[in-house]
C-alpha cells in the first residue's frame, strides 16, 4: 500500500459520521447493512449519508452490491488489514515488543467472536 491511498484511507474516516458507518458496518459483517439502514440508525438523511458512502468507497474501505431495490454496503476488511499493516509494518524500529501491547489489544476482540462460534 502507498503513503497516497493510506492518506486517503485514513482521510475518509476523519469525519464522524463516516466513522460511524465504518464501525457499523465492521460490526455487521459478513451480512453488510443497507443504505437506508445505515442512515437509520445514525440518523442522518438519505442523500448526506450517500455522500459519506460515496466517500468511503472511493477510499476503499466499503463495497456495496445491488439486491433488487437496495444497496447492501459491507467493509472492506481487506483494506483495513492493508492500513494497519502499513501502519504496523516497521513497528518501534525492529523491536517488537514495544507494539506487542496493541496486538495484544487487537486479538481478543477477534478471539471472542471466532470463540463464540465454536
Amino acid at each position: 500500500m502507498e503513503n497516497e491511498q493510506v492518506i486517503l484511507t485514513l482521510a475518509a474516516l476523519a469525519q464522524g459520521t463516516r466513522l460511524d458507518v465504518f464501525r457499523i458496518l465492521v460490526s455487521a459483517e459478513p451480512e453488510g447493512l443497507a443504505a437506508g439502514e445505515i442512515a437509520r440508525r445514525l440518523e442522518v438523511p438519505h442523500n448526506t449519508m450517500s455522500s459519506h458512502l460515496g466517500i468511503l468507497s472511493r477510499a476503499g474501505l466499503i463495497r456495496s452490491e445491488r439486491f433488487s431495490r437496495s444497496i447492501v454496503y459491507r467493509a472492506d476488511l481487506d483494506t483495513l488489514r492493508s492500513v494497519l499493516a502499513f501502519l504496523l509494518k516497521d513497528c518501534c524500529g525492529g523491536r517488537p515488543e514495544i507494539c506487542a501491547p496493541l496486538i495484544a489489544e487487537l486479538t481478543p476482540c477477534c478471539q471472542s467472536k471466532a470463540n463464540a462460534d465454536v
